[in-house]
């Protein structure tokens, strides 16, 4: 574990000394970075709140630790974002301006693995967003509440039918991530 491991625990603790020293630090690099790489001052604060919620959710779900110095990952992390958002609003090759692009193995996979994280993610959000309302509020409660008793509880039903209709939605949900056309390029 890399001592700039802290900065993680900071945002996962929200801890404000923390977020100030991330922006006073790292942010300036991000801005001077976008803006030289046809951004603007908004698409790098953009781009620095996406990069860092992904982060946030990474280190909460998947006990994300470094292994590396915080501000390459975050640098990395940021830039191929900017790349990524290039060249979809374009369609064509981007040049990176960047000369101090980094070979650090451990920083390299970690990104990879933020960015593989970020894809199933959406990806589960869109296809979850595809599902019907009573689905998407069974599944909803049965995240958050602790047993699938308080689930039915909570929508006035019995325990049987509730646990049929998890089983159902989540299999309806499964099925469309599985044959979704992003879900087979994040497998290959």
């Amino acid at each position: 574990m890399h001592e700039d491991n802290r900065y993680i625990q900071g945002l996962l603790a929200n801890d404000s000394a923390i977020i100030r020293e991330i922006y006073k630090r790292f942010v300036p690099k991000i801005i001077y970075y976008i803006k030289n790489n046809s951004g603007n001052e908004d698409d790098a604060q953009d781009v620095i709140q996406e990069t860092l919620i992904t982060i946030y959710n990474q280190a909460k779900t998947k006990g994300l630790v470094l292994s590396c110095p915080f501000e390459a990952y975050f640098l990395l992390l940021c830039k191929r974002r900017w790349i990524n958002e290039l060249k979809k609003s374009s369609n064509k090759e981007v040049t990176n301006q960047s000369e101090n692009v980094y070979k650090d193995e451990s920083v390299l996979e970690l990104v990879d693995q933020s960015e593989q994280f970020e894809a199933k993610q959406n990806l589960f959000e869109e296809m979850f967003q595809k599902l019907g309302e009573k689905c998407q509020e069974v599944l909803r409660l049965s995240f958050s509440l602790k047993s699938m008793e308080e689930v039915a509880q909570k929508l006035n039903v019995t325990y049987a039918y509730v646990r049929k209709k998890k089983s159902l939605c989540t299999g309806q949900l499964t099925t469309m991530i599985q044959e979704s056309k992003v879900y087979k390029s994040l497998k290959s």
